[in-house]
């Protein structure tokens, strides 16, 4: 339980391809085999970040996740990041979602609905908001995965009473912001007490927008230990340990006098 191996794939999007961008992450992860716990995805890893759900998104038992499923088991890894996902409400009426993904090698399957979505891209026009924020258990650790613009609102990623160990954000977030992504990543890992990782895409997508990457893992100090170069397509890989994280948070307990917030949503709240 004390060490966990994660992997940040740090990777160039072909906009709109899922069979070249499965075929991409298969070719890599293979290398992985026996050296990660942990690999993970950018953001809407098979297609980029597209607003054409009706032509791109599948159910959750469709070829995208249920190939990774079928890699997380081979290769012996759990597989993480996020997909444009499609579901019927109970009145049969169609919804799209950028739907994050958390699966392992056992089998286990775990979803997480991208709650803030990116107004200046038109997100919200065409992809449903979640509001629930499942805490996953792998290996003796908690985790947390939340998605790109996610990162900018911290009330929803506060970690009350310790109850995740591991922050994980992946993204397409451009190079023209990339300063909020650096400095809001590290602010995350220090004032959550935990580790944090982050990431994000290199290359061009449809929409001319530039990705230079900027993926790296932060203790909960604020200290970095591993991370990609800007744009190259890499992997890092680091191992955390639980026994550290744990004793630096009797040592330093400002956790114990953190605000408490709730969320009122949909009926729904934290």
């Amino acid at each position: 339980m004390d060490s966990l191996r994660i992997s940040l794939l740090q990777t160039d999007i072909i906009w709109e391809n899922k069979t070249e961008n499965l075929r991409r992450v298969h070719e890599k992860l293979q290398s992985l085999c026996g050296k990660t716990d942990i690999l993970v995805l950018p953001e809407m890893f098979s297609t980029g970040f597209s607003m054409s759900p009706a032509a791109l998104a599948e159910p959750v038992t469709g070829e995208s996740i249920t190939t990774l499923q079928q890699w997380s088991k081979q290769y012996q890894m759990a597989i993480t990041g996020s997909f444009i996902a499609s579901d019927s409400d109970p009145a049969s009426v169609q919804h799209y979602y950028n739907r994050g993904f958390f699966l392992t090698p056992e089998g286990e399957s775990h979803f997480y609905d991208k709650r803030h979505l990116f107004r200046i891209g038109m997100e919200g026009e065409q992809y449903t908001a979640g509001n629930q924020r499942p805490i996953i258990t792998y290996k003796g650790w908690h985790i947390l995965l939340l998605i790109c613009y996610d990162l900018r609102f911290p009330v929803w990623s506060r970690n009350v009473d310790n109850e995740y160990d591991l922050l994980i954000y992946v993204a397409s977030w451009p190079s023209s912001r990339r300063n909020a992504w650096d400095i809001l990543l590290q602010a995350r890992a220090q004032e959550n007490l935990c580790y944090t990782c982050g990431v994000n895409r290199i290359g061009t997508d449809g929409n001319g927008l530039i990705y230079n990457g900027g993926s790296i893992l932060y203790s909960p100090k604020g200290e970095a230990l591993a991370s990609v170069p800007n744009d190259k397509e890499s992997i890092a890989t680091a191992t955390l340990s639980f026994n550290q994280l744990q004793n630096f948070r009797k040592k330093f307990p400002v956790w114990q006098d953190a605000d408490r917030f709730s969320i009122f949503s949909d009926n729904n709240s934290r």
